[in-house]
């Protein structure tokens, strides 16, 4: 039996945010990236990127993308375990590219 996650009120309220504001979902992804080394954080980034491909349309990321849709649901599932190239051509489809910065010492 597949049980409804408890958050989904919040997933909907986020993918409208980002339907409203498309510029957010950089700020939302970079914060979501700087916290996937945390506890839970991994599990975090991938609802970001679920968020992102939501509120841009699965169908319209995943053709951009060059994926089936199929596949990028299951990729983007809370189960799912992304590969770098599934990572890079999702990001590129949503108008977006991963970014690498140096961590100043106060987050050493």
């Amino acid at each position: 039996m597949n049980k409804q996650p408890a958050s989904r009120p919040h997933d909907a309220a986020v993918v409208e945010l980002l339907k409203a504001d498309p510029e957010f979902a950089n700020e939302y992804l970079a914060a979501a990236l700087e916290e996937a080394g945390q506890p839970g954080g991994q599990a975090a980034l991938l609802a970001a990127l679920r968020h992102v491909a939501e509120a841009q349309g699965m169908a319209a990321v995943a053709e951009r993308a060059g994926i089936p849709r199929e596949s990028l649901y299951r990729a983007l599932s809370p189960k799912g375990n992304p590969t770098i190239k599934t990572l890079l051509a999702v990001l590129g489809a949503a108008g977006l590219h991963l970014a690498v910065m140096r961590q100043d010492s106060a987050h050493a």
